[in-house]
């Protein structure tokens, strides 16, 4: 197993190539939560991730005798664009084998950083296999979580961790395979012991706390997630049984929950986050975890690496959840002024248009009449009353939806 000495190791080899990222306390968090909550901001890494810690370890330890034959990882984004990164640095070629399933963005960006992509799989354990079989011709086998020195690179976080804020009482991590709460567990247990940590999975891949529940790895149904960088179907050898010595418990997020954490690090902290990177802080908000008032809890934000309109469909989509967003349809007269009027009430509510759109000549519109269908962005469920009422007391009768 990796031990702390491993894990100061990996601090000192790879500190001078990647970003010591920032701890910031977030007092809007902390109010809602009554303790005090930090974000762990590994969107500011090199690559967007914190797994570009775990694949300088495995490079810089072993570049000696892959030099030349360069690396070989499989991933769904983060740890492929880690390796890439790595590599790059590293003056070695890296060949990334992802899933079918891994975003346009993410497959991009890997091959922006220098690396030969290659799409194969329909779960991530597929591409390993198809990664694990080009190696064969001698390339270096980089695993995404399930091996000592990603588990002891990852492992750094904590140090930092501890380092920023030595009085932390508990740290939340996303899990996917386990290398990154592996790491962290590991160091965070070893310094201080008391320091409690939290494993947050996505509800519908919770692999690694299937694995805890039945005591051995397993492999689960791996459904369709916006946390997609901790998909995996069955969590590693390696990191589980780290897992059961060290990780205090498991929590689980919904779908919804995820993006409306995803929401609220993006309006309240203005901070991008990923699916995977917001499970922390979605646990802690729909009510997983029990925190002390005033107690110290660091959030682990993996990564930041997400694409444009997958975030505007979140955002959206949790607005629109949330009483953020209204939609209504009304019928006018049609003749110069009515739609003014209409939008004279509207601003009159302080409500803002974000889509307006006005059809005339439908079958079910009578003659010299048209139909129009309006967005709005709201304060929430009472403003949204109060724009009905406001509507209504002028005349107009609207249909919702």
């Amino acid at each position: 197993m990796v031990s702390l000495a491993d894990i100061e190791a990996a601090k000192i080899r790879i500190s001078p190539h990647i970003i010591h990222t920032p701890l910031v306390l977030s007092p809007t968090i902390s109010e809602m939560t009554g303790a005090n909550v930090y974000l762990k901001l590994e969107t500011l890494q090199k690559a967007g991730s914190f797994k570009v810690r775990g694949a300088t370890n495995k490079i810089l330890s072993t570049i000696n005798t892959f030099r030349e034959q360069g690396v070989v990882a499989a991933s769904a984004g983060n740890h492929g664009q880690g390796v890439a990164v790595a590599a790059h640095s590293a003056g070695i070629p890296a060949t990334i084998v992802m899933p079918e399933w891994s975003s346009l963005s993410k497959q991009e960006a890997t091959r922006g950083y220098g690396a030969r992509v290659i799409i194969y799989g329909k779960t991530l354990e597929e591409s390993i296999g198809k990664a694990q079989e080009i190696a064969r011709n001698g390339q270096l086998f980089i695993h995404p979580y399930d091996d000592n020195e990603v588990i002891a690179g990852q492992g750094t976080i904590a140090l930092e961790i501890l380092a920023d804020l030595p009085e932390t009482d508990m740290i939340i991590v996303p899990v996917g395979g386990g290398g990154l709460i592996a790491g962290i567990a590991t160091a965070a247990k070893e310094k201080k012991s008391e320091v409690t940590i939290i494993g947050a999975q996505a509800r519908v891949c919770s692999s690694a706390a299937e694995a805890i529940r039945q005591g051995a790895p397993c492999r689960i149904p791996a459904g369709k997630t916006i946390a997609d960088g901790i998909r995996v179907a069955e969590t590693g050898s390696l990191t589980l049984p780290i897992m059961q010595q060290y990780v205090d418990r498991f929590v689980l997020a919904s779908e919804e929950e995820i993006a409306d954490a995803m929401l609220l690090l993006l309006e309240r902290k203005h901070v991008v986050a990923e699916g995977a990177g917001a499970v922390p802080l979605a646990t802690l908000m729909n009510g997983s975890i029990d925190v002390m008032s005033g107690s110290n809890v660091v959030l682990v934000i993996s990564g930041g690496n997400i694409e444009s309109a997958q975030l505007f469909r979140v955002i959206r989509q949790s607005l629109a959840r949330r009483g953020r967003i209204m939609h209504f349809s009304v019928i006018l007269d049609d003749h110069p002024g009515t739609l003014a009027w209409l939008l004279a009430v509207i601003a009159q509510e302080q409500g803002n248009i974000l889509n307006i759109h006005h059809t005339q000549g439908e079958n079910d519109l009578p003659l010299l009449m048209a139909r129009v269908n309006i967005e709005l962005e709201t304060r929430g469920p009472d403003h949204i009353t109060a724009i009905k009422k406001g509507l209504v007391d002028n005349g107009y009768e609207i249909r919702i939806g």
